[in-house]
């Protein structure tokens, strides 16, 4: 089969996901045949490297031996179970396993299906707790500027990028904003740790004044992925927890995109030194094999359900495939592989080597950022270098650093005008390198009028 012909047959009937698909009558679509570790290949024998480990999702290659071998085995046993009434040996592993590597406390773990189900999973667990303890005027919940919580209603209602967002606001329920301590709007000479606690103030006097009416504050810790990549310092989450716990406010962590390594440890939220009422789970949960997502939470939210029938407590709330055998297989390979393999620390040397590698580009007219979590690195074009002045949207500038990446052996995939790494962790330092060199040429190209 040659790329043109499956291209053509997708165009009839495939519509593709966060795209105008009029895009595609000169942007091609890129067929993928097969994978393997961070290489993916088309029909053509073309090859690229997976900067972007498709959608922040895979974390140890494609085609991964090791988690193929799980996959295998599990599928020989038990495909799918109802977890209503049932159980079975993998999620019960996997739950000890998670309970065991996230912060201290998080003792339940309630599966679904998708980084979103687990936001809205998490949504109505919080408001459904404080209903159980006679509180039903907690309805409201708080999220920040800039952030990203997922596409379902709920968790699109509790995201604030308005290109996915508003669209759809006569259909949202209304939240509160506080302002984001994204570390790009800093003050010249400000750290980012001053400039999260100067931004922190806001949030402070919205709990104080509002707490009452407020279920939950709901942040992606470090870094607002589909925001742009924007980081922020871990002093500001150390600062939400003290304020959540004053004043009676659950804190959900929303850690699908940046758990299981991103940030440079297992969980962002380990940075902060804090324990959340809710962390949710997904994307590296089965690195990048299967969807599947959890919401861990703490005995007292827990037992705030754990009542007799009669008394309408219950959380009910499910998915079909709610812990899914497989997918329990795939993430229990997924940790150990972490565990056998001391990945954290491995992934230092590569984080570092992607810091060298674009370190060149902090002098560029062009380049208003260089920001860095751990495996997370991110370079952000602009119009003008002094006054961090965006290109305007329309220009779609990151769109060229695209079609050059491809020609390069390279998948990068900007989001708007903000390149960035977010590879698997079995990438070399020279495929590191290499993808600096890319994304060097292909700033070039964007940038030129």
């Amino acid at each position: 089969m040659r790329n043109a012909d499956l291209v053509a047959r997708g165009l009839k009937s495939v519509w593709h996901p966060c795209t105008q698909m009029k895009d595609h009558e000169t942007l091609p679509l890129v067929p993928i045949k097969r994978g393997e570790g961070v290489w993916l290949e088309d029909f053509e024998n073309n090859r690229y490297i997976d900067a972007v480990s498709s959608w922040w999702v895979n974390l140890f290659g494609h085609a991964n031996p090791r988690i193929n071998a799980a996959i295998q085995e599990q599928i020989s046993q038990l495909e799918h179970v109802i977890l209503a009434g049932f159980t079975h040996e993998p999620v019960v592993n996997l739950s000890e396993r998670l309970i065991e590597v996230t912060p201290e406390g998080l003792n339940k773990c309630f599966y679904a299906d998708n980084g979103s189900s687990a936001i809205e999973a998490a949504l109505k667990m919080s408001f459904h707790y404080w209903k159980n303890h006679g509180r039903p005027g907690k309805k409201n919940f708080v999220n920040l500027s800039n952030s990203y919580h997922g596409e379902t209603l709920g968790a699109l209602a509790l995201g604030d990028v308005a290109l996915y967002k508003d669209t759809y606001q006569p259909l949202l329920m209304e939240v509160l904003t506080a302002p984001s301590p994204d570390a790009f709007n800093k003050e010249a000479g400000e750290t980012d740790e001053a400039y999260a606690l100067r931004q922190f103030e806001a949030m402070e006097k919205l709990l104080a004044e509002k707490h009452d009416e407020i279920c939950a504050v709901v942040v992606e810790p470090l870094i607002q992925c589909a925001g742009g990549m924007r980081m922020h310092h871990p002093i500001y989450h150390t600062k939400l927890r003290e304020a959540c716990d004053r004043y009676g406010v659950h804190l959900i962590a929303d850690e699908i995109a940046v758990g299981f390594g991103r940030t440079g440890t297992l969980f962002a939220c380990e940075q902060s030194g804090i324990t959340p009422d809710f962390m949710c789970l997904s994307k590296g949960l089965t690195a990048g094999y299967l969807p599947l997502s959890v919401v861990l939470t703490t005995d007292s939210v827990y037992n705030a359900f754990y009542d007799d029938y009669e008394t309408l407590k219950a959380f009910l709330h499910s998915h079909s495939y709610t812990g899914n055998p497989i997918g329990c297989a795939v993430a229990l390979a997924t940790l150990d592989i972490f565990r056998d393999d001391n990945v954290i620390e491995s992934n230092r040397q590569l984080s570092a080597c992607m810091a060298d590698s674009v370190a060149h580009l902090a002098d560029h007219p062009n380049v208003g950022d260089i920001r860095q979590h751990g495996m997370t690195l991110a370079v952000e074009m602009v119009k003008d270098k002094a006054s961090k002045t965006p290109f305007p949207w329309q220009e779609r500038r990151g769109i060229r650093v695209y079609q050059h990446s491809l020609t390069r052996q390279a998948l990068l995939r900007p989001l708007g005008n903000v390149v960035y790494f977010m590879p698997p962790y079995v990438i070399t330092e020279d495929q590191i390198r290499h993808l600096a060199q890319v994304a060097t040429e292909g700033i070039e190209i964007a940038v030129r009028d």
